[in-house]
């Protein structure tokens, strides 16, 4: 049962931020694709924004694409986990703790359930488990 839980929150999470990914690489879910994201992020201090937000699509679309595999799960993680605390920083983190308030609570938690489920390890329901065990 541990194995099926992990797989839970690895596709939850991981296709959560294939999304996000191609909402900024693409334009796809009601994104804006790498010009409307680059813009909105240089209007909060991150430049070159287009840059930064192909920087950023990749790493939410490689990081859920191999969170929700269970494939490089630890690199899954720290992509994962480095787009949150650059989103913390640069975004959440100035209006305190609660979603609510756009605060850091939601990113916190992708961060902390991606470095939990590196740390646990991915199950046996993962392809990390078939060709690394």
């Amino acid at each position: 049962m541990v194995s099926v839980g992990l797989l839970l929150m690895r596709l939850v999470i991981g296709i959560a931020f294939i999304g996000h990914g191609s909402q900024k690489l693409f334009g796809w879910f009601g994104g804006y694709g790498p010009k409307g994201t680059g813009g909105w992020m240089e209007s909060v201090g991150i430049k070159p924004g287009v840059l930064m937000a192909v920087v950023a699509g990749l790493m939410e679309l490689v990081g859920g694409l191999l969170f929700a595999a269970g494939f490089l799960t630890p690199v899954a993680a720290v992509l994962i986990a480095a787009a949150m605390l650059g989103a913390m920083v640069k975004v959440h983190a100035p209006n305190g703790f609660w979603s609510t308030a756009n605060g850091i609570e939601f990113p916190l938690t992708l961060l902390v359930v991606a470095v939990g489920v590196a740390l646990a390890g991915p199950g046996s329901i993962s392809l990390d488990a078939l060709f690394f065990n």
